[in-house]
């Protein structure tokens, strides 16, 4: 009967213990966000990773540098054919699209690499804004690269949080669960029914993307 009763006490307190590991672990471990996170989480600071907050700190220097990359390279006329667009200042209120189905031209200004031109202009594709609980997505649903995340109001822009979805992929990585699928950008209003999503400094290819988005 003593030896049953220490067995059993020897069990509880091994399960105490793994229960304690358990939560210690947690307690060290940084989790990515996910939608349901961002009402307990409003400010984008609180979410982005180190990396992604210096890029949307460094934005405009950027943006300069990947503008004057594209002109040096002969691609100015391009550039100048985007109109507002190409305006860095160009932000008007009421930053957020309604939810709803759009099209979005990507434009990748200032080579990063030699692999790819200082202004490459593509073909639109289907994109859409949703809302979940209150909280607005932006997903790019056609092409090959297909940047999806959260957007927090921010001013007068709102600033996106995602991943990039590639190829035949079905849904995207969680945010922060890899930095070279990561992205950061802002969302802003630059006229009538019609906005962009800015990418400074994104992993591949280019210094500058920069995403028209009209309603469909």
């Amino acid at each position: 009967m003593i030896g049953k009763t220490l067995t059993l006490r020897t069990a509880a307190l091994a399960t105490l213990l793994c229960g304690c590991a358990a939560l210690l672990g947690c307690a060290g471990k940084k989790h990515p966000p996910t939608t349901s996170d961002v009402a307990a989480a409003p400010n984008w600071q609180l979410v982005a990773t180190d990396e992604d907050r210096d890029r949307l700190r460094g934005w405009r220097d950027t943006w300069l540098a990947a503008v004057a990359k594209a002109r040096k390279g002969g691609r100015g006329a391009d550039i100048d054919r985007l109109g507002v667009l190409a305006d860095p200042d160009r932000a008007l209120t009421d930053p957020l699209p309604p939810a709803g189905a759009y099209r979005c031209t990507v434009y990748k200004i200032g080579a990063a690499g030699t692999a790819t031109a200082d202004f490459t202009a593509f073909d639109a594709t289907d994109c859409e804004i949703a809302t979940n609980g209150g909280v607005s997505e932006y997903r790019k649903t056609g092409g090959v690269q297909r940047p999806a995340g959260l957007l927090y109001p921010d001013g007068a822009r709102a600033i996106f949080l995602g991943t990039m979805v590639y190829g035949d992929e079905v849904r995207p990585f969680r945010y922060g669960q890899d930095r070279l699928r990561d992205m950061a950008g802002y969302i802003e209003r630059i006229g009538d029914k019609r906005w962009r999503l800015v990418l400074p400094a994104p992993q591949f290819e280019s210094q500058l993307d920069i995403i028209d988005i009209v309603p469909a």
